[in-house]
C-alpha cells in the first residue's frame, strides 16, 4: 500500500499505483492513445499528453459484436420500421408474429416426429391441427385488436 502514495506531488503524470509484473499471457493489454501513442493514466478519460478522448471499452465492444442487436433501442427501431411498413399497431403486430410462428410450427411438426404407425400419423395430424388453430386464433386476435385509427 505504500507504493500507491509515493511521489504523488512530483510525478503527477504517472499512474497512482505500481502495476504488478506478470509473465503469463492472460494479462490485460496496456491501453495507448491512438493519436500520440502514450499510455493512458489509470481511470483517466483523456490522454494526459495530447488531450484525446479515451475510447470506452463498452462502446467498442458494442459496435464490433453481435450484442448490439439485442439492445433495446435497436430492437425498438426495427419494430417501428416494421410497424410503419405494415401499418399495424403493436398489439396486432405481436399477434401477427405469433400467428406466423404457429403456422411455421404446424409445417415443421412432420419433420420433428417420425411416423411408423397409423396412430403416430393421427397424432401428428392432431398436433398440426392444434398449431393451425393457434395460428388462426392469433390472426383473428390481430384483426380484432387493430383499431380504426391505424387505418
Amino acid at each position: 500500500m505504500a507504493e500507491v502514495a509515493q511521489n504523488t506531488q512530483h510525478d503527477f503524470w504517472r499512474a497512482p499505483a505500481v502495476a504488478p509484473v506478470s509473465d503469463h499471457a492472460g494479462a490485460a493489454p496496456v491501453e495507448a492513445c491512438s493519436k500520440c501513442g502514450s499510455e493512458f493514466v489509470m481511470g483517466a478519460g483523456f490522454c494526459h499528453v495530447c488531450g484525446d478522448v479515451r475510447p470506452s471499452p463498452a462502446s467498442a465492444a458494442a459496435t464490433d459484436s453481435w450484442a448490439r442487436y439485442v439492445q433495446f433501442h435497436f430492437i425498438n427501431s426495427q419494430l417501428q420500421s416494421v410497424r410503419d411498413q405494415m401499418a399495424l399497431p403493436m398489439t396486432s403486430l405481436i399477434a401477427f408474429v405469433i400467428g406466423v410462428g404457429c403456422a411455421i410450427s404446424a409445417m415443421l411438426v412432420g419433420f420433428v416426429f417420425s411416423v411408423s404407425t397409423i396412430l403416430d400419423w393421427q397424432a401428428i395430424q392432431l398436433y398440426r391441427v392444434e398449431w393451425l388453430l393457434g395460428s388462426a386464433a392469433a390472426f383473428l386476435a390481430g384483426i380484432l385488436l387493430k383499431n380504426s385509427a391505424a387505418k
